[in-house]
């Protein structure tokens, strides 16, 4: 029975001063250069797939009418923080 392997490799080109800098970054953390661009690329992922989220929601919302005016939500920031108009 073959199993697939848990990663695969993939080729990117950067900046040599970005390289530079997460050569750093490994060493500062004893860590590898694979570890932190792992890390980074995991980060990047998570916030976009979040965002792209909350997009998603917020279309839905505004497709069934769930929406509050903008006047409305600056004057309630406004009342919260007592800034007066």
């Amino acid at each position: 029975m073959t199993q697939e392997a848990a990663t695969a490799p993939i080729t990117v080109r950067a900046d040599k001063d970005m390289v530079s800098a997460i050569d750093a970054l490994a060493g500062a953390m004893d860590r590898s250069r694979n570890y932190v661009v792992n890390q980074a690329i995991q980060q990047y992922l998570d916030a976009n797939a979040w965002q792209v989220e909350r997009i998603k929601a917020g279309i839905a919302d505004t497709r069934a009418g769930r929406v509050t005016p903008a006047e409305e939500v600056f004057a309630a920031i406004g009342k919260k923080h007592g800034w007066k108009p």
